[in-house]
């Protein structure tokens, strides 16, 4: 796990440093550090009590993600990081879907992921206000803490959309310097 050898890293410790803090060997934390190893989860809270950090965290926040409807915001952010930044429309519509179908926000309830980029943060803040109102509910509490991006995107990418988009962009998009057509939330 790169993470690993990052926050190893800046915490100055060696590979050697983190073994024996850990209880691990050295060609252990090697492993854990390696992208292709799948690690044990008690090995991985043996480096985060290491690290100083609560290890029941650990499985705390697996279970959350276990307990998380698969198809909620939270999880497609996950699906967009995984697959790339250009699979986002198919993920975010997975969930714009599972949301009307419920009609229930409760899928929109977790932030998505720290990692998303700025742009797709933003993005899904506007997803989860716009779909909230439909359903009649309030916006989830994390959307408030999503600011305007720095620079306008038009999401549809087309110079011939964007006087169209400045129009009809909802609301929750536009307070956000994100501009979309009216029918973006529609399903083609």
């Amino acid at each position: 796990m790169e993470l690993i050898r990052r926050v190893r890293d800046r915490r100055g410790l060696s590979q050697r440093a983190l073994a024996r803090r850990a209880g691990l060997s050295f060609r252990g934390v090697q492993l854990i550090e390696s992208p292709d190893h799948d690690a044990r989860l008690s090995s991985l809270e043996q480096v985060t009590r290491a690290f100083g950090l609560p290890a029941g965290g650990l499985r705390r926040a697996v279970s959350t993600l276990l307990l998380e409807p698969p198809d909620s915001l939270f999880c497609a952010s996950l699906r967009i990081l995984e697959d790339g930044e250009r699979s986002w429309r198919g993920h975010l519509m997975n969930c714009v879907d599972e949301v009307r179908r419920s009609a229930s926000t409760a899928m929109l309830e977790t932030p998505p992921a720290a990692e998303l980029p700025e742009r797709l943060q933003a993005l899904a803040a506007g997803v989860a206000e716009a779909l909230a109102a439909e359903c009649g509910a309030a916006p989830p509490r994390w959307t408030g803490g999503v600011g305007p991006l720095e620079r306008p995107w038009f999401v549809s990418g087309y110079e011939n959309l964007k006087a169209a988009a400045l129009v009809e962009s909802p609301v929750p998009f536009r307070s956000r310097n994100v501009f979309v057509l009216a029918n973006f939330l529609e399903r083609v």
